[in-house]
């Protein structure tokens, strides 16, 4: 037999840019999301305030549920790098982290956006999966290169970074 709390849907995810104030729970969240590698609170506090344009956050009920740090490349207008995405653990598998991806892209700071990028190391199942699927999404493979090496950038101290490249479904609408 059924109740009704049977029925009862979790709430969806509210996505919107990240404020200043969100830096210390957007933190305690990347830290409770192994593998990824902690940056400092400080530092997500600047993520929000400086690069809210780019980066996502999804909250359900108040509580910060996904988190994506990302950034026009400088020297690449066309490029969108994403640091990070942290997703809690209630919420994977539910497709959020490609949610959160793609609401950036749909932003004015996005415009010129032909491509993101991103670095993964080989044992991040989770992250390859999401980045599996977005390319996907986009009707495309992922390009995958050894770009921040054990040796060489982190003194056998870090794992290689694969930089990761998706080219985005609207640059052959643009062409067309």
């Amino acid at each position: 037999m059924h109740t009704a709390h049977d029925f009862v849907r979790p709430s969806l995810p509210v996505l919107r840019k990240p404020r200043a104030a969100d830096g210390a729970a957007i933190w305690k969240l990347v830290r409770n999301c192994r593998p990824l590698d902690e940056n400092s609170m400080y530092c997500n506090l600047i993520q929000c305030d400086h690069f809210a344009d780019t980066c996502a956050l999804a909250e359900v009920h108040g509580d910060v549920v996904g988190w994506v740090s990302a950034y026009v490349m400088p020297n690449d207008p066309e490029t969108l790098f994403v640091w990070q995405v942290a997703v809690d653990e209630q919420m994977r598998g539910s497709g959020l982290g490609a949610l959160m991806l793609q609401s950036i892209l749909t932003r004015d700071a996005c415009e010129d956006v032909r491509r993101l990028q991103t670095t993964i190391t080989s044992d991040n199942e989770a992250s390859w999966a999401l980045f599996r699927k977005f390319g996907r999404l986009q009707g495309t493979s992922l390009d995958v290169q050894p770009y921040y090496t054990q040796a060489l950038h982190f003194q056998n101290r870090h794992k290689t970074e694969n930089m990761v490249t998706i080219p985005l479904a609207r640059q052959v609408a643009d062409a067309a």
